[in-house]
């Protein structure tokens, strides 16, 4: 995983703890689909209600796929988070925009990518949010295997754990985040979300959500 600019990480953490987007509550842990015990919540939606944030985190992403991946032809939301913010971008770098379902639309033409395909062309896919990265990295292999070139992918969040690095580096997709949980957790503690004491416990968690207060 790599990112654009510490101090937009620093930013984009601070933005989205600010109209909690972000939430975190290590004493109270949510519960993921997974069964994963989270100290963390991410809903990355509610900054297209913030216009501010909105535009912050566009900017960032056309920065970051400009930066990245100047060869780009098209750019690919991941439904559903990834679809809003795939189409800003697009609309900013003047690209066309497709998206990619989970699984095949179940009427009409079923299908798995929405736009224009264009075999050969190079995409970018965008994503709100990576944790281990398998549906992201689906995406991706479906736009692929529809015959398009995959540059990389941007994101808004990262998690940054280790099977998720993995995982995007036994693809051979570049990842590129705007901000993650080591920019997170600094600004959480001056914003008194969190305390020093409780640092300790959050990074167990990035280590080993699987087991982490099981």
């Amino acid at each position: 995983m790599e990112i654009l600019d510490p101090s937009i990480a620093a930013e984009v953490a601070d933005k989205l703890l600010e109209i909690q987007a972000i939430r975190l509550q290590p004493e109270k842990p949510f519960t993921w689909a997974s069964g994963w015990k989270s100290p963390i919540y991410c809903d990355n939606r509610l900054s297209l209600s913030y216009p501010e944030v909105r535009n912050l985190i566009r900017d960032q992403l056309v920065k970051s796929v400009s930066h990245f991946f100047p060869t780009a032809e098209a750019i690919a939301g991941v439904a559903t988070a990834g679809i809003p913010q795939g189409a800003l971008i697009a609309d900013k770098l003047e690209l066309p925009f497709i998206y990619v379902r989970s699984k095949p639309k179940g009427h009409g033409m079923e299908n798995m990518i929405e736009g224009k395909v264009t075999p050969g062309q190079k995409v970018v896919v965008v994503e709100d949010l990576v944790s281990t990265g398998g549906s992201s990295l689906k995406a991706a292999e479906d736009l692929k295997n529809a015959g398009f070139e995959i540059l990389g992918m941007v994101a808004i969040f990262s998690y940054g754990f280790d099977v998720a690095n993995k995982n995007f580096s036994d693809a051979g997709v570049k990842l590129v985040c705007l901000s993650h949980y080591d920019a997170l957790l600094p600004r959480a503690v001056e914003r008194n979300y969190i305390t020093s004491e409780t640092l300790e416990s959050l990074a167990e968690w990035r280590k080993d959500p699987g087991s982490w207060k099981q």
